[in-house]
């Protein structure tokens, strides 16, 4: 049991007041950490080798769990909230739609997407970094996802959509199940958002008709993909549930990442020279292309480290049946945590682990080793690992390298930058100066 109880409330209070540190002190508590959340008992894992049982060794054994069932009145039956044959079959549907030949498709769109809002900044100017990169992850996966005039009433209903959405899904991740309903202003303002933008993409997937089929878009994609082992394909319901999903995934990561990238970068003069020399060797004075990206090496690393540093905060599972994980018996239907955040911290895992240290990915050093697959898991593990992860790195290694080749981010003087609880922990705010490169 972890420390500080408290009567009716257990450790509710010290999670809502502090998640971060809470979750971090687990490690030092044990492998396997019981955490009371008001009558809602949660058994937390701190080790790597449990959190791979339950995502990689025994996967089948274990469900979603209560963070992902509160998303799915949103996300419908989505692959981010789906178990079994029906999520494994939603998963060889989607595959085809992020094949590396695919994803270099999507890249196009990205650098146009990068390209255009790097050109858009002015010398001086006072940006929020955080906004900006939001925009441009929206941008680029709504683009991915719809295509032609038609679909333009949907592109900004997402840009209108999305920010309130978030806001809520938030705080209902966190809170119990009688908060949904209750007939407050966050809740009515994520209802209403909510069914506005499962409307207006219900309209766009019914409005395709056999012409649009041959679209590049991602709602062709789906609407023609074929299960090779049933022969089945998605309903209109399951594509709508799958779009949504993408959306958010592919924008949310994307864009807390990179704004924590250029965070970090500021923060740290002589790695942003690297990622400037890289980028000036690889891409010169002409726009970012898809091409560049496998030769952006360092950014990469740089890339990784942010993510290491600022990694989603919690996830759930669930055993089916009752399993022992580090000597503690868990029965069947109990809940299970795992802590990113707090696994990619542990010094033993990441030595000096507040430290931004690129050098921890290089290879090279044979007196160092890289971390572990088993101890990264960014995009989780196993049968339930994020389907869009290549997306998700060619995306911010375009933003990275569009912004590189042109601006150097500095910070605001005066502005400390909070580091805000959250699905993954966000910048509160992030204003930086655009200053040109010399």
């Amino acid at each position: 049991m972890a420390p500080g109880r408290l009567p009716v409330l257990g450790h509710a209070l010290r999670l809502s007041r502090g998640p971060i540190a809470f979750l971090e002190s687990l490690r030092d508590v044990g492998p396997v950490v019981r955490v009371d959340l008001g009558g809602w008992p949660l058994h937390v894992l701190t080790e790597p080798a449990l959190i791979h049982t339950v995502l990689v060794g025994e996967a089948h054994a274990y469900g979603r769990g209560r963070i992902f069932e509160k998303l799915r009145p949103l996300f419908g039956n989505g692959i981010a909230t789906t178990d079994g044959a029906f999520h494994r079959k939603q998963r060889r549907l989607m595959q085809p739609a992020f094949q590396r030949t695919r994803v270099s498709r999507y890249a196009e769109l990205m650098c146009r997407e990068a390209d255009a809002m790097a050109a858009g900044w002015t010398a001086g100017q006072e940006v929020r970094v955080d906004r900006e990169m939001r925009r441009f992850a929206l941008s680029a996966v709504a683009g991915m996802i719809f295509s032609g005039d038609v679909d333009q009433p949907a592109v900004r209903e997402v840009h209108r959509s999305f920010p309130i959405i978030l806001e809520g899904m938030l705080v209902r991740t966190v809170m119990p199940k009688a908060f949904d309903r209750l007939p407050i202003p966050l809740n009515r303002r994520f209802d209403a958002a909510a069914a506005r933008l499962r409307a207006i993409i219900d309209e766009v997937v019914a409005a395709y008709g056999p012409e649009d089929r041959g679209r590049d878009d991602l709602i062709s994609l789906l609407l023609a993909s074929t299960d090779p082992e049933t022969g089945e394909t998605m309903s209109a319901e399951q594509v709508r549930d799958e779009l949504i999903t993408i959306l958010f995934g592919g924008t949310e990561t994307a864009s807390t990442t990179l704004a924590w990238i250029f965070h970090e970068l500021a923060r740290h003069p002589e790695v942003e020279e690297r990622v400037h020399a890289e980028v000036d060797a690889v891409v010169g004075d002409r726009p970012v292309t898809p091409a560049d990206l496998p030769a952006l090496t360092y950014t990469k690393r740089v890339f990784e480290e942010s993510l290491r540093l600022h990694s989603p905060l919690l996830f759930t599972r669930r055993p089916l049946t009752p399993v022992t994980l580090g000597g503690v018996d868990i029965p069947a239907g109990a809940e299970i945590a795992y802590s990113p955040y707090a696994l990619h911290r542990d010094p033993e895992l990441f030595p000096d682990p507040t430290a931004f240290d690129t050098e921890r990915w290089d290879g090279t050093d044979p007196h160092r080793a890289v971390p572990r697959l088993e101890s990264f898991i960014p995009f989780g593990a196993g049968q339930h690992k994020c389907i869009g992860d290549a997306f998700a790195v060619a995306e911010i290694l375009t933003a990275v390298a569009s912004v590189a080749r042109r601006w150097r981010l500095t910070p605001v003087p005066g502005h400390t930058v909070k580091e805000v609880p959250a699905g993954i922990p966000l910048p509160d705010a992030l204003p930086m100066v655009v200053t040109a490169r010399s």
